[in-house]
């Protein structure tokens, strides 16, 4: 691809920042960087936690390339700062940003348009005691997974195996958290989707199935250690991954995600009927991450992705503009 006519001018890549996510940030920002910098675009690392937004503007960028995760940069509060300042910026728009980083809202939207989720029950520190959260298991059955309904990377996460650590799970969700997730836990198959594209161009790209160790999927093995494996491809009957995509693809749609995303699933292995857990509006982009896997599978290298998803950065407003005129 040859980014030198696509003129993208002075681009931010928005990495580090105040979440809990900070350091997968740092690693995601570095390699989007250097991505866009092979291909000649001229790019400079920006750290919302260390400078002010308002210096883009003051220092003439025209574009921004959000490897911000978690809170303060995938919950549209970064997006929200852009729009007001004009520069356009990847990912999907303040609504869709700040609905999909809050599980509960996704589930919620999600239910409403029919889409398979998980059934869940709602925690709100200080609006719950002790029976209500001993109470949980007899609803959604053991195991269940308990974590913090803003928060990514499986920080905070706990698949609970007996009703004696429902308290505990409870507790370190809190400490991240004001609302607690408590999620049915689907038994079979973890698969995780890519989307490219916006509105009705955007597309699935190949699924990845993860075996993680002991199917703990946590934030080590998700970054740290080379014990998880990731199938792509993914091995899954026939028939099912095209499934996959033309689910996520809706649930993408759904929220009104624009850019580029990754939406969790796990498959049911005794119905074999896929549920949505999440969708993340601002994957991870580092040696170990997903959507680079799974664009290569599709042969799109990691510096063409990133340039893929460059070309998309957009206002609302101007995507507003664009639907009216």
């Amino acid at each position: 691809m040859n980014s030198s006519s696509l003129n993208f001018g002075k681009v931010a890549v928005l990495m580090g920042g105040r979440s809990g996510e900070r350091e997968i940030s740092l690693m995601s920002g570095q390699g989007v960087l250097q991505a866009l910098r092979s291909k000649g675009v001229d790019a400079h690392a920006f750290d919302p936690a260390e400078r002010d937004l308002g210096e883009l503007k003051k220092e003439g960028f025209a574009c921004c390339f959000i490897a911000l995760h978690g809170r303060f940069g995938e919950d549209g509060t970064v997006q929200g700062a852009l729009e007001l300042l004009g520069i356009p910026y990847t990912g999907s728009g303040v609504m869709a940003s700040s609905m999909a980083i809050d599980k509960v809202m996704t589930k919620r939207v999600m239910l409403s348009e029919n889409l398979p989720t998980p059934r869940y029950m709602l925690l709100r520190r200080g609006g719950y005691g002790p029976a209500d959260v001993a109470a949980i298991p007899d609803t959604l059955g053991l195991p269940l997974i308990v974590k913090p309904a803003r928060e990514g990377s499986s920080l905070g996460l706990t698949k609970v195996t007996d009703r004696a650590g429902m308290a505990q799970a409870v507790a370190l969700a809190e400490k991240m958290d004001t609302d607690i997730l408590c999620e049915q836990f689907i038994r079979g198959d973890e698969v995780t989707c890519p989307v490219l594209g916006t509105g009705a161009a955007a597309q699935a790209l190949p699924v990845i199935r993860i075996v993680a160790p002991e199917g703990n999927y946590d934030y080590q093995n998700k970054y740290f250690t080379d014990t998880t494996q990731y199938l792509v491809p993914c091995g899954l009957p026939a028939g099912e991954e095209a499934a996959i995509q033309h689910l996520v693809l809706r649930a993408f749609r759904t929220l009104d995600c624009r850019g580029w995303a990754r939406a969790d699933v796990m498959i049911d292995q005794a119905t074999r009927q896929p549920y949505l857990l999440e969708i993340n509006t601002s994957p991870g982009m580092t040696g170990h991450s997903l959507v680079p896997m799974s664009a290569r599978a599709a042969g799109i290298s990691y510096e063409d992705l990133c340039i893929k998803v460059l070309a998309t950065a957009t206002l609302d407003h101007q995507r507003a503009g664009e639907a009216t005129s």
